[in-house]
């Protein structure tokens, strides 16, 4: 027993010589277990700091996306630029202007980056929100508000409409012409202004007929309205009126007069009664927006897209569509409303800012 005792008491002896030994390898050199290694931390590193946060973007819309072209488009430029550029990116629909503050004082809360949001149903409560967070950045799609930490989009819609309301003029064969209008608001006069105008140079003969529905999602009161114009002789009847305008497509191919949509091409869904969309790059400015704080470019300034930016344009004029050229339309036309864009883009042909008359 006493000899099996000294076996072990000289085993821990030698156990303890060798761990001080090892102990002391590498001449001064060792580093605690629960310690840092230096080495491994720059190894890390490599190519950028492995702890720079990524920055966060969120898009507050005033309302919800629903089938409304307008924001589907904004939507998909807001999240495709996030993706390219490496940002994390958020979209949030609200329900009603109240939910909409909210939701715009929730992105606040959380701490985004760039905050953007868009029409002018944002601005009352934009203007209440960025003056109260001075520190914070903002953008605006499709309206200005003027205030030193909010960067304003806005498009020159009245060129675009210019050139529909050309081809109204060249195409009418009763000289009766309307538009079915989602409000009587100052964006939407660039629209009727711009139209307007461009009827009347091609056409000073032709009435214009003008109908407001009272909303952006009321097709059934669009239809309505575009029936009656049709019953005082309209042959073409633009739709202006957001998800209404699916009430003026629907009464265009019951009673077989033309019309013309909004945003997006929609020529795609009624060839025939269809024959003309007025077109607005929301997608590539929610994109080009989110590219610039991206990329450290981004500025608290007001800037347009016109024709020559390639914001706005016209189906057959500006871009290709895959639907067929309606009869109705011609390609005598077209190549005079090409013609007339050119002539915009150089400035040749001023169309008047139907707000700044």
């Amino acid at each position: 027993m006493k000899k099996q005792f000294l076996v072990i008491v000289s085993l821990l002896v030698v156990a303890a010589m060798l761990a001080a030994c090892g102990g002391n390898s590498g001449g001064g050199n060792n580093t605690p277990n629960n310690t840092p290694n230096n080495s491994g931390a720059a190894e890390g590193n490599a190519g950028g700091d492995s702890n720079e946060e990524t920055r966060r973007a969120v898009l507050v819309l005033p309302e919800e996306i629903g089938v409304n072209p307008f924001f589907q488009l904004m939507d998909e430029g807001f999240k495709r630029g996030g993706e390219e550029f490496g940002l994390e990116v958020r979209t949030i629909e609200s329900s009603d202007p109240a939910a909409f503050e909210q939701n715009l004082r929730a992105a606040v809360a959380e701490n985004y980056d760039l905050i953007v949001t868009a029409t002018f149903q944002a601005e009352d409560a934009l203007n209440k929100v960025a003056q109260e967070n001075p520190d914070k950045t903002f953008a605006i799609i499709d309206t200005f508000v003027d205030l030193p930490n909010v960067r304003s989009v806005g498009f020159r819609e009245y060129e675009a409409a210019y050139l529909m309301g050309a081809a109204a003029g060249l195409s009418t064969q009763t000289n009766t012409v309307g538009a079915i209008v989602a409000m009587d608001t100052p964006l939407l006069k660039k629209y009727t202004g711009g139209f307007e105008q461009g009827l009347q140079a091609t056409n000073p003969e032709a009435k214009f007929l003008v109908n407001y529905v009272g909303g952006f999602n009321d097709p059934a009161q669009a239809k309505e309205l575009a029936l009656q114009q049709h019953s005082q002789g309209a042959d073409f009847i633009a739709g202006m009126a957001a998800v209404g305008d699916n009430g003026v497509f629907e009464a265009a191919s019951e009673e077989g007069f033309y019309t013309a949509g909004q945003d997006t091409d929609r020529t795609v869904l009624d060839p025939e009664h269809i024959v003309l969309s007025q077109l607005k790059g929301t997608d590539a400015v929610a994109y080009e927006t989110v590219k610039s704080f991206a990329e450290d470019n981004f500025t608290f300034e007001a800037v347009e897209y016109g024709l020559e930016e390639g914001g706005v344009g016209i189906t057959f004029v500006t871009h290709e569509s895959e639907s067929e050229l309606s009869d109705f339309i011609g390609q005598e036309t077209i190549d005079q409303l090409k013609e007339m864009a050119e002539q915009i883009k150089s400035g040749e042909l001023v169309v008047a800012n139907p707000l700044a008359q």
